[in-house]
């Protein structure tokens, strides 16, 4: 099993018809399942709802009209857009989201102090953090033929829906469903040296160098959360993780041939 992890901006792009061809090259190979965000897609809805996105150090306050505009665009347009793609490149994908038979089990994430929003705990609402999938119901429609596609949105057993970020859903599935590779596709060709030469790509790291370059300010930004949740994905025991713009089926036959090819030591 592969795991492939998509931002909402690329579901949003013009290039989604050419990654859905990808994927579809992928699954043509291996079983694959498909975890996606939808964050440009919500904030853009929320705007023509009226709402002013709450953003606070990198993070999403959900409140109760946030949440309904999440399920819209995450649940709604960003997975059907995506499945529609997957179906035009000849792939049989499954639309679901955490409610569906509870396939992501979550709670509510209490307050916490996150780095950039000051000192003080932060409350963000409707957001949960993972406690585990419904691995049956991936692995069989995996196992028949079919294409999970997961929005990274989680549900309770008493029916509570969270937002909660696509990265930590992608790793968590990996590791649950002991998958051989996750690929996180973004908008960069990899982990580069320097930020503006993307000739300067590293094409392979540990757990212990990729670390080293947070702590030299080489790596920083949006970079470090995209390293750190791959970080837990490998101690978990995801043998290999893939940071990418493109080129999902070569990366899987090659590892490190594309990209940067992340791994435990």
């Amino acid at each position: 099993m592969i795991v492939v992890k998509l931002g909402g901006e690329v579901i949003r792009g013009g290039a989604l018809t050419a990654v859905a061809a990808e994927i579809a090259a992928l699954a043509r190979q291996e079983r694959v399942l498909v975890v996606h965000g939808g964050g440009p897609q919500t904030s853009a809805l929320q705007k023509t709802l009226g709402q002013t996105p709450n953003i606070v150090g990198g993070r999403r306050v959900t409140d109760a009209a946030t949440l309904d505009a999440i399920k819209m665009a995450v649940a709604g347009q960003a997975n059907v857009d995506l499945c529609a793609a997957l179906t035009g490149a000849g792939q049989r994908p499954v639309g679901l989201h955490g409610a569906s038979s509870a396939v992501i089990r979550a709670k509510q994430r209490p307050p916490r102090v996150y780095s950039g929003a000051g000192p003080e705990p932060v409350d963000l609402g409707h957001v949960g953090d993972v406690e585990g999938f419904d691995v049956g119901l991936l692995e069989l429609l995996a196992g028949g033929g079919y294409l999970p596609v997961l929005a990274c949105i989680g549900a309770d057993a008493a029916g509570h829906v969270f937002n909660i970020n696509a990265d930590i859903v992608a790793t968590r599935v990996a590791a649950a469903l002991s998958a051989s590779d996750l690929m996180a596709l973004m908008d960069v060709p990899g982990v580069l040296r320097d930020r503006d030469d993307p000739g300067s790509r590293l094409p392979r790291l540990t757990i212990d160098e990729a670390r080293g370059l947070i702590h030299d300010g080489v790596v920083a930004g949006g970079m470090i959360p995209k390293l750190e949740e791959s970080f837990v994905a490998l101690e978990a025991g995801v043998p290999r993780v893939h940071l990418l713009n493109g080129d999902l089926a070569r990366a899987a036959a090659s590892p490190g041939s594309v990209g940067t090819l992340l791994v435990r030591c």
